[in-house]
């Protein structure tokens, strides 16, 4: 996972690409991703059952485990925006292994997530 300088002051632009994160093979591939209130990274591990928490600077903070293999996005929501919904898939997944396969999780991490930005268009 790489990360970007952001300009906001100027065209928006994106420049500085450099690598931040690099998992390890067994660890499954970064699909979905949200942003915390803290400027740490929630990653959704597809093939890995799990979402990871990065620090700005790439560092591992944490692991969501799930009883699922496929795990697809993650969203941040609830009162205090303090709830981390993880969707699934069911996709080429043994689910009389996996029964919860595809299902929706909400768990509470204990830190904010940033609020969502209203639809300008």
């Amino acid at each position: 996972m790489d990360a970007f300088d952001y300009d906001a002051d100027a065209d928006g632009g994106l420049s500085g690409r450099r690598p931040l994160v690099t998992l390890p093979d067994d660890v499954g591939e970064p699909d979905g991703i949200a942003v915390d209130s803290e400027g740490f990274i929630w990653v959704a591990l597809w093939g890995g059952g799990a979402v990871r928490r990065y620090s700005p600077e790439g560092r591992l903070d944490g692991v969501v485990e799930l009883p699922v293999p496929r795990v697809t996005a993650c969203a941040f929501g609830g009162e205090r925006l303090t709830t981390l919904y993880i969707t699934t898939s069911r996709v080429d997944t043994d689910t009389t292994r996996h029964p919860r396969a595809g299902a929706l999780f909400a768990v509470d991490v204990g830190v904010p997530g940033l609020p969502v930005l209203p639809f300008a268009g």
